[in-house]
């Protein structure tokens, strides 16, 4: 018998777009027939940081209610008071993408209850999970406190970890020309570019989509 499809979701912790997908990347990964991953491109880390500013607030509460009434995740009265309001700081993933690395090398199949996790403390609880010390507190909370040291710690070798997963997140979204996030590879090496709009449709269709780019 064939093994499961291999399929990786490219993401970024501070995607809204991302955050609505769980429920089917939830329904994905509980399938025999489908190994997922996930893989970050730092879309907003470093010089993708933009301000959160009233513009870029406008924008993603706008997208927000969009998502909320497609997928049904749900967005907390904290976060747009403590997060979407909050002003002079950044929206800059590169921390979170840290904690999601310190995951990938210590348990690295539970990067995606942490992708939630980390997501679900910023658009429910208002949490700012652009601060290391909140994000190494969530992952204590979902017994991931080895992870948590290392991110503590944030030595050499993790932020090396960091910025390799997201060089070739950003390469395999070039290659298969993939335009934003999240997005999917499908297979191993260099795989087949699905569009991530899949992740919000029908299931049957998202895995027919799948089987077919698996060939």
């Amino acid at each position: 018998m064939p093994g499961p499809i291999t399929v990786t979701c490219l993401y970024d912790p501070l995607c809204g777009w991302c955050y609505g997908a769980h429920p089917a990347l939830a329904w994905l990964r509980a399938r025999d027939d489908v190994a997922l991953a996930v893989l970050p491109v730092g879309l907003f880390a470093g010089p993708g940081a933009v301000p959160m500013d009233a513009g870029f607030s406008a924008h993603a509460w706008s997208a927000d209610r969009r998502i909320a009434a497609l997928t049904g995740q749900p967005f907390g009265e904290a976060y747009r008071t403590r997060v979407l309001e909050a002003r002079g700081g950044l929206v800059d993933s590169g921390p979170a993408t840290l904690a999601l690395t310190a995951i990938h090398l210590a348990a690295p199949d539970r990067e995606p209850d942490a992708l939630a996790a980390i997501q679900g403390a910023r658009y429910v609880a208002g949490r700012d999970i652009g601060d290391p010390g909140t994000l190494a507190e969530i992952l204590e909370e979902t017994d991931l406190a080895p992870a948590a040291a290392l991110l503590r710690e944030a030595g050499p070798a993790l932020r090396e970890a960091a910025a390799a997963r997201m060089a070739a997140g950003r390469a395999a979204m070039a290659r298969h020309g993939l335009r934003g996030v999240p997005g999917l590879v499908v297979g191993g090496g260099e795989g087949r570019g699905v569009d991530g709009t899949h992740l919000f449709g029908d299931r049957d269709d998202l895995l027919r989509e799948l089987r077919d780019a698996a060939g």
